[in-house]
């Protein structure tokens, strides 16, 4: 296996660099095309102050509250809370508070806790996060003109996971827009028991150099980018307690109205557990995919430029909020954006995104060395599905030219007609490892004429305890995407055992056999949306 630390020190300065490059890139980038258009702004400008919030234990909390014009003769207003994303100065969300304020809304955004010049230590979501919500609100009544029945939270990945687990233990809170945030900690960065090293070495280091991270998170990194297995299972109890799906049945039963939306490249917090998450959801709730990575897809938002998903946010608000009708509860409550075409396609729930399916047999046998990348990856944190999203260029490989000493390819016959691929394609098959420990990692491709293949979706996966030379079944589920296959194209699924993406368990000289016995069949299974 590689040294741990050594991963650590490359992962860390590369997802930071792409992180920065990726960020850079948004500036630029051209915005969505909206749904519904956003309504103009009022004339009269919002009011704007900075303030010293007192949070959790009397830790200061320095944010920014942005009044309607002429608020303080006209009442109260819903109010919207909005804590800040990872990493992220209180300014962040600036140009969408003023919108929003010109829309009559009291709007309060917090550093959170341990970032900037806010006080105390960062604690991922931990209860000190959770209390600090909780003491913005009581500020935000007692010190502006909010209605205490019509207040809402709101907020993009680190602020959406807070916004989501506050909503779960405040009663107060009627709306949440959770925006590229996490259901599940847990599945979010250790899917398949595999550490997803740049989005955990990218979280550390940008909490580093913005903010100070408390004791406890400094060691369950460690012990996460160190592959430290002893610390398992305080590691997944620690994510557990940061998980809104753990406090499920409180959210259900406040019954808050919840907007969930997210990225299908996501390298952080990936689809597939905001998908399960809205699942059980019980409320009333809404869920969106739209193409890009961690944040691209509101990053245009954050600029005060045209963004679909801040105008549906919004409309969410404003109709459990403010009670308008305005059609958003009528809509189809799933919202799929494809990577390929553009445009939005609804859904009733998310069981019906893939409701029919192809199974392409994974024949034969094939036996791969492990420790070598064969050219086959995800990419690169933050900036290859941003490519994807703006430029259209996902991460690639070449079929003929993948070595099959390290890669196990399997390529279905071309089809005759276009295959839109919708929801979560799902890998079955059997492995036989030398060792007891290891990690895979599957890929699905569209191939073209040239065996050139376009990234449609991947996955990890990780072992331990497996007797060597023994065979054992694994299923995984790959991230869920929307994606259309061209006519004429193939599909192709390869699986190797490096990716920079994730830390490998591959004890060196290892070799993993890949087989299809006729008792149980190796397959993956493909989500079709008929034409």
């Amino acid at each position: 296996m590689r040294d741990p630390h050594q991963s650590l020190r490359s992962t860390t300065a590369g997802a930071v660099s792409a992180a920065l490059i990726a960020g850079a890139a948004f500036g630029l980038a051209p915005a969505a095309q909206a749904a519904p258009a956003e309504r103009p702004a009022a004339a009269a400008a919002a009011s704007v102050r900075f303030v010293d919030i007192p949070g959790d234990g009397g830790t200061v909390l320095k944010a920014n509250v942005v009044t309607p014009a002429g608020a303080s003769a006209s009442g109260t207003y819903p109010v919207i809370v909005l804590p800040t994303s990872w990493a992220m100065p209180q300014i962040e969300y600036i140009a969408q508070a003023k919108k929003l304020a010109a829309a009559g809304y009291v709007v309060v955004s917090y550093n959170s806790r341990g970032f900037w010049q806010s006080g105390g230590e960062i604690e991922v979501g931990g209860p000190e996060d959770i209390a600090d919500a909780s003491k913005v609100i009581d500020w935000t009544l007692e010190n502006t003109p909010a209605d205490p029945a019509k207040v809402g939270m709101a907020g993009v990945s680190y602020g959406a996971g807070i916004s989501l687990l506050a909503a779960a233990h405040d009663k107060r809170v009627k709306a949440v827009g959770a925006l590229s945030g996490w259901g599940d900690l847990v599945d979010s960065i250790y899917s398949g028991r595999t550490q997803h090293a740049q989005a955990g070495a990218l979280l550390g280091g940008a909490g580093m150099l913005t903010g100070r991270p408390s004791a406890e998170l400094q060691r369950i990194l460690k012990d996460f980018l160190g592959s430290n297995l002893d610390k398992e299972h305080e590691m997944i109890a620690w994510g557990t307690k940061r998980s809104p799906t753990t406090y499920l049945d409180r959210l259900n039963k406040n019954g808050a109205a919840i907007l969930l939306a997210n990225a299908w490249g996501d390298t952080i917090f990936p689809p597939n557990q905001y998908a399960r998450f809205y699942e059980k959801l019980t409320g009333p709730k809404r869920l969106e995919f739209r193409p890009g990575d961690h944040a691209t897809s509101e990053a245009t938002g954050l600029l005060g430029l045209p963004n679909d998903t801040w105008t549906n946010t919004r409309r969410w608000f404003d109709r459990y909020l403010k009670g308008e009708r305005n059609g958003i509860d009528q809509e189809r409550p799933v919202q799929l954006k494809s990577r390929s075409t553009g445009g939005y396609e609804g859904y009733p729930d998310w069981k019906s995104v893939g409701a029919t399916s192809k199974k392409i047999d994974l024949a034969g046998s094939s036996t791969i060395r492990t420790n070598v990348d064969s050219g086959a990856n995800g990419g690169i944190v933050m900036l290859s599905n941003a490519l994807d999203q703006f430029l259209k260029i996902p991460p690639m490989a070449s079929m003929p030219l993948l070595p099959r000493r390290y890669a196990a390819v399997w390529q279905s016959e071309r089809a005759d007609a276009a295959q839109r691929v919708r929801g979560t394609a799902k890998l079955h098959t059997t492995v036989t490892s030398t060792k007891e420990s290891g990690t895979l990692v599957a890929y699905l491709y569209d191939v073209g004429p040239l065996g050139l293949g376009k990234l449609v979706s991947n996955a990890p996966y990780t072992f331990h305890g497996q007797t060597p030379g023994k065979p054992f079944g694994v299923d995984l589920e790959l991230f869920s995407t929307a994606y259309d296959v061209p006519a004429g194209h193939r599909l192709a699924l390869v699986v190797d055992t490096v990716d920079p993406l994730y830390v490998e368990h591959n004890p060196s000289g290892a070799q993993l056999t890949f087989s299809s016995p006729s008792t149980d069949p190796s397959y993956v299974s493909i989500p079709l949306r008929e034409q």
